[in-house]
């Protein structure tokens, strides 16, 4: 029995592999970006306590103010840093819609090769079953003939 060999399988094997690479630094760069967003979280959450303390606690009777001095300074270090995270965020982001943009090309080179390998598996299954009718007419066609050649030989 005759069987299918598709001549670009290697091509379609290693186009898979670059599906898979792709779909694993978008993995590596979502994680980053939901890193990123848990220290953004973190600190919104340290600036916001650190507020909270001081307005409950250091506000109240006599106000020194070289702790809020130091803590306006601690702030603004603080929003700093969260400037600079959210910059780090964008960035993060555009390398995340790269990696996106990078996977849906190679899943999409991917599915024209396997697509191309079902149409040729088609084709070579319709030449097989046309190949198999015309053995099966020329068999009919001998045995008729032998038929014949018999019902000769014996009148």
């Amino acid at each position: 029995m005759a069987v299918f060999v598709f001549k670009l399988d290697a091509v379609l094997r290693h186009r898979e592999r670059i599906e898979k690479d792709r779909y694993r630094e978008l993995s590596i760069r979502d994680a980053e970006m939901k890193r990123l967003e848990s220290e953004l979280k973190t600190l919104n959450q340290e600036l916001e306590g650190s507020t909270a303390d001081v307005r409950d606690h250091h506000l109240v009777g006599r106000l020194d103010m070289r702790y809020l001095a130091a803590h306006r300074r601690y702030m603004l270090g603080m929003q700093r840093k969260v400037l600079a995270l959210a910059q780090k965020m964008t960035h993060q982001q555009k390398l995340v819609d790269d990696a996106r943009r990078a996977l849906f090309e190679a899943s999409k080179q991917r599915k024209i090769l396997e697509k191309l390998r079902e149409r040729q598996h088609l084709r070579w299954n319709d030449a097989q079953a046309r190949r198999e009718a015309n053995d099966l007419d020329e068999i009919v066609a001998q045995m008729s003939f032998h038929q014949i050649e018999q019902a000769e030989v014996q009148s």
